[in-house]
């Protein structure tokens, strides 16, 4: 929201009025979609905004005495767009509030400059994201045991049904990745960073929503949860580095678990489509059964994953080697401005001075020449 001079309303509906005001706005509108859940005839169009869609109930046989034991599981389908843009209204709330009552302070007492202002705002966002979804992320991954048994990626695929956490997860991150486009525009990102935040935006949305549809939400989340831990290390050091220039560290270990996690990806990727899906029983292409799993779409996504790692890492290497230059250029002039000091004056330079004043040498003093002359 950056600071705003709120001395003068602007006209309704303008930009400026929208800008100021689209918390607001879009609070109304979740307050509508929740008031429909009060009377009957528009509750059932309201709660599919609200809850989430496409319950499956599933019978566990534990012991021959036992009851069988109900399970809910769920699946996906077009219901999700509209629980996706309510949540999506949510998070364009908490934006808002976060940046109101948070970062807008902090700023007033930093002092930073526009570009500095700018960046603060982004990492300050997207620190608080990354760490709450790496948090939810590694519960799921606890609870599910997607970790402690890597085949669990490929086993059983087509991976139609999603526990609750697991599906409410997903429509949680792609409602948020999709509220970070109007963002740009109601947080008057500048021209020139547009382009730059629109690259990850897009690229969150895409692979996000393609491991959401192609079943593949195991595999997504194992990436997902060490990428988000990188990402919230590296926000989280660039708000200490504009709270105090001389706290630099986190960008070093940030830089190792980067390479690291790079790897890591591409490991898991080249398991997951190059020998665990490729060697499962059940291959073949349907839409009804929700199975992808044939040479081309595991070969597209493979290539996906590969060139988006590749693209990450000349983003790294170039940002590595501006600050390296940076460095040096810095260490330059300081060593410029220590020379001049060392040099000696040119006054001292001449042979009859010493410090300034004049030595008594064997060579003829201003009065010897004096007595010559007369």
């Amino acid at each position: 929201m950056g600071f705003r001079k709120k001395s003068k309303s602007p006209p309704v509906l303008s930009h400026e009025f929208v800008i100021q005001n689209h918390a607001d706005m879009v609070s109304c509108v979740a307050m509508i979609v929740l008031l429909g859940l009060m009377f009957e005839v528009t509750a059932k169009y309201a709660i599919m905004f609200i809850t989430v869609q496409y319950n499956v109930t599933q019978t566990l046989d534990t012991d021959a005495e036992d009851k069988p034991e109900p399970f809910s599981y769920y699946k996906y389908g077009p219901k999700d767009m509209a629980t996706v843009f309510f949540y999506l209204l949510i998070a364009i709330i908490l934006h808002a509030l976060i940046q109101e009552y948070v970062l807008d302070k902090i700023n007033r007492r930093l002092h930073l400059s526009k570009t500095k202002h700018s960046k603060f705002n982004e990492s300050g966002q997207l620190a608080t994201f990354y760490s709450f979804s790496f948090i939810w992320g590694c519960s799921i991954l606890t609870n599910e045991e997607f970790v402690t048994n890597p085949t669990f990626l490929w086993e059983g695929y087509p991976h139609i049904h999603m526990a609750f956490q697991v599906k409410f997860f997903y429509i949680c991150q792609i409602a948020y990745w999709f509220h970070a486009l109007p963002e740009l525009y109601f947080q008057k990102v500048r021209k020139e960073d547009i382009p730059r935040q629109l690259y990850y935006i897009c690229l969150y949305i895409f692979h996000i929503t393609g491991a959401y549809v192609l079943n593949l939400h195991r595999l997504g989340l194992v990436l997902l949860v060490p990428h988000y831990l990188v990402e919230l290390l590296f926000h989280a050091s660039r708000l200490f580095y504009f709270s105090d220039e001389n706290k630099q560290k986190g960008f070093t270990l940030w830089a190792l678990l980067f390479v690291i996690t790079r790897l890591l990806t591409l490991t898991v990727s080249v398991l997951t489509f190059g020998f665990g899906l490729s060697r499962t029983d059940n291959q073949g292409f349907s839409l009804a059964e929700g199975n992808f799993n044939v040479l081309t779409v595991r070969m597209t996504c493979l290539s996906a994953i590969c060139l988006t790692q590749a693209w990450m890492m000349w983003k790294f290497i170039n940002f590595q080697l501006k600050k390296w230059r940076e460095q040096s250029q810095i260490q330059a002039s300081k060593k410029k401005a220590v020379s001049p000091k060392s040099r000696p004056s040119k006054k001292d330079s001449r042979g009859g001075s010493v410090n300034g004043v004049m030595k008594p040498d064997d060579k003829t003093s201003p009065r010897a020449r004096k007595s010559k002359a007369s």
